[in-house]
C-alpha cells in the first residue's frame, strides 16, 4: 500500500496574550491509501487542529503534511484548494448542506462547480447509496439530522474522493441515527477504497476504524 497522508514534526502555536500557546507539538505519523484511521483524544487535545492541518485548511507553525506525495504547505492557498478539490471530500458535524438548495441540490454542487456534464446523474446515484432518493426533493430544514448528514456523506463521496476527513460527524445524532451514519461512512470507505481520517470522541466509532491515533495535550500519546 502507498502512504497518502504522511505528517512530519506537525507543531501549531498560537498567541494567547503575549505567550504562545502550542495546541499541536511534533506530531508525526503516515496513513497508508485505503486505511480508516481515528483521531481520539480528550476535549481540547488538539484533534480538530490536526485535521485542519492535515487537509491544508490551517497552517501549522512548524513540519509539514504530504497528501498523495505533494507537500501541501508548499502551495499558496489557490494551490492548497485544487489539491483539496481534487483529493479529498469533508464530513462535519454540523452538516454544512446549504438551507436554500434540496438534497439533490447540495450533493451537485460540488460537481457543478467542477464543471461536470453528468453531475445530476452522479447525485442522484450518489443520495441511492445513502438510501435518500426520496428525499430529494426536499430541503435541510425539512430533513432529520440523520437524513442531514447523510445527504452531507453523499456530498462528500460524490467526486470519488481518495481521502475523507471527518469532524465528528456523529456528534450531533443520537446514538442509533449515529450507528447508521457509522455503518455506511466505513461501507462507503471498503466499497470505494476511499482513506478515512476521522475525529471523534466516540470510543465505539474508533474502534471500527483500523487504526486510532490518540492525542493528549497536543502531543501523540499511541
Amino acid at each position: 500500500m502507498a502512504t497518502i497522508v504522511q505528517a512530519a514534526g506537525l507543531t501549531k502555536q498560537v498567541l494567547s496574550g503575549d505567550s504562545p500557546l502550542t495546541i499541536l507539538h511534533d506530531v508525526s505519523f503516515a496513513v497508508e491509501a485505503g486505511d480508516s484511521l481515528a483521531i481520539v483524544g480528550a476535549s481540547g487535545s488538539g484533534k480538530s487542529t490536526l485535521l485542519g492541518l492535515l487537509a491544508g485548511l490551517d497552517v501549522p507553525t512548524g513540519g509539514s503534511v504530504s497528501l498523495n506525495g505533494k507537500d501541501i504547505f508548499a502551495l499558496d492557498e489557490d494551490g492548497r484548494a485544487r489539491l483539496r478539490g481534487e483529493l479529498a471530500g469533508f464530513v462535519f458535524q454540523s452538516f454544512q448542506l446549504l438551507p436554500a438548495l434540496n438534497a439533490l441540490e447540495n450533493v451537485m454542487l460540488p460537481l457543478e462547480l467542477a464543471g461536470l456534464r453528468d453531475a445530476r446523474q452522479r447525485a442522484e446515484e450518489s443520495l441511492r447509496q445513502v438510501g435518500l432518493s426520496a428525499r430529494a426533493h426536499h430541503l435541510p430544514k425539512h430533513l432529520s439530522g440523520g437524513e442531514q448528514q447523510r445527504v452531507a456523506l453523499a456530498r462528500a463521496f460524490v467526486s470519488q474522493p481518495k481521502i475523507l476527513f471527518a469532524d465528528e460527524p456523529t456528534g450531533n445524532l443520537d446514538a442509533a441515527t449515529g450507528a447508521q451514519v457509522i455503518e455506511l461512512m466505513l461501507e462507503l470507505n471498503r466499497a470505494r477504497g476511499t482513506t478515512l481520517i476521522l475525529v471523534t470522541h466516540d470510543d465505539k466509532l474508533a474502534a471500527r476504524c483500523k487504526r486510532q491515533l490518540r492525542l493528549a495535550a497536543g502531543q501523540v500519546v499511541q
